[in-house]
């Protein structure tokens, strides 16, 4: 019996540049009327971190993560969203998102720890945390919190597709990335050019 087919839609696009802006992107498609959820339960968002490296050389591959650790952020995730944007735009930033997101990157960051050296070298060195789930997410606020207040702010851009939300971090030479990427939508930008220049050409 086959497997159905994974949905490309539930995986996870790394694809921003900065741990903020990946979870950010665990809300797809902001701007359609029908947002897509890519953490609908709290397995989603524990195999979101263990995919974004957030806990490498832990030693559990998969965090617990509780309903309270979820809609705590699902919330972070959405005041991370409008800092990003507001700041992008250059609008006044919103008192309680500031507070939101500084609050959740003052939260116990996680520590490393020296293991058993069994394992060579690299096996040394442990990451944990009383709560790793919002440990990492400090993490992540963390990183949006220098974000927004850094020089590299002025290279985050929204994808040129008006069917995508995701914001992404430029870093090409030229500055004059369009695409959140070339094989999402830059692929499907491409072939719906190539279609109406076929289209313009069998017209004539």
């Amino acid at each position: 019996m086959t497997s159905p087919a994974p949905d490309p839609m539930a995986a996870f696009p790394f694809i921003g540049g900065r741990p903020c802006l990946d979870f950010v992107a665990t809300l797809g498609k902001r701007h359609t009327g029908r947002p897509f959820e890519r953490l609908p339960d709290p397995d989603a968002l524990a195999r979101w971190i263990g995919e974004a490296g957030l806990l490498a050389g832990a030693d559990d591959a998969r965090v617990p993560v509780t309903e309270g650790d979820l809609a705590y952020a699902r919330t972070l995730r959405e005041s991370l969203y409008r800092l990003v944007r507001a700041a992008m735009d250059g609008d006044p930033l919103n008192p309680a998102d500031v507070a939101q997101v500084n609050e959740a990157a003052a939260r116990p960051d996680l520590a490393p720890q020296l293991g058993e050296p069994d394992g060579g070298p690299r096996s040394l060195l442990r990451w944990r945390a009383a709560r790793p789930s919002p440990a990492t997410l400090a993490t992540v606020a963390r990183d949006a919190v220098l974000l927004v207040a850094g020089p590299l702010l002025a290279r985050v851009k929204e994808c040129g597709n008006p069917d995508c939300s995701l914001l992404f971090l430029d870093d090409s030479q030229a500055r004059r990335r369009r695409w959140c990427s070339m094989d999402r939508c830059g692929n499907l930008a491409k072939v719906a050019g190539y279609r109406s220049r076929s289209r313009a050409a069998s017209t004539r």
